[in-house]
């Protein structure tokens, strides 16, 4: 299976016309380890021979274990940079939890519409997923034409596909900020907008 996936890969790199592939082959249990240097290690040679302006990555309130793994060697690798080797953004963007429950001020919001040929492309890609029961296909771009109509309650559809992401650039950009507590931040704004709403229906 191992061999099938890294085939999958190197064909949506050809059909997504990527600049470069590299397959670093670590198992989920080092994305997932606490102690382990490896994945860091190889992220930052990789950043540092990319210099890449932008970085995306898994949100860190997906609720796949070993996406928040590398999400978080992301962070960490980018932030054992120098300020100068650092991307301009780092977007953590919407994989196994969607983020459509982030305020609407607090998303960033990327129009995919013109892709939509290459987002099916690529996702037929990886048929060893596919056939084994899982429509990533189908799924995926569900959720970016739900994210288009369901974005504003009160206005017609502006795009046909949106991908929605987590703004993760203020952590790269002040290493002291804690990294769960940012991501709660976002939980708490969440919270109070909803438990607002309905207190001032309650009229409290």
């Amino acid at each position: 299976m191992q061999k099938v996936r890294r085939h999958e890969q190197n064909k949506a790199a050809v059909v997504g016309e990527y600049g470069a592939m590299i397959q670093l082959d670590h198992p989920s249990s080092v994305a997932k380890s606490p102690s382990d240097p490896a994945l860091v290690a190889d992220l930052i040679a990789i950043f540092r021979a990319t210099q890449p302006e932008v970085v995306y990555t898994h949100n860190l309130a997906d609720k796949h274990e070993t996406h928040i793994g590398v999400a978080i060697a992301v962070v960490q690798a980018l932030r054992l940079l120098s300020p100068e080797w650092r991307p301009q953004a780092l977007y953590g963007c919407e994989v196994w939890r969607n983020l459509d429950w982030m305020l609407d001020e607090d998303k960033t919001v990327f129009d995919v519409s013109a892709r939509e040929n290459v987002v099916m492309a690529l996702m037929g890609v990886f048929d060893s997923q596919i056939s084994g029961g899982k429509r990533y296909d189908l799924a995926t771009a569900g959720r970016k034409r739900s994210n288009a109509t369901y974005l504003a309650s009160h206005a017609s559809d502006r795009a046909r596909m949106l991908e929605y992401a987590m703004d993760l650039t203020p952590l790269i950009e002040n290493p002291g900020v804690e990294i769960a507590g940012y991501v709660r931040s976002f939980i708490d704004r969440f919270s109070e907008d909803v438990g607002e709403r309905i207190v001032r229906r309650l009229g409290r």
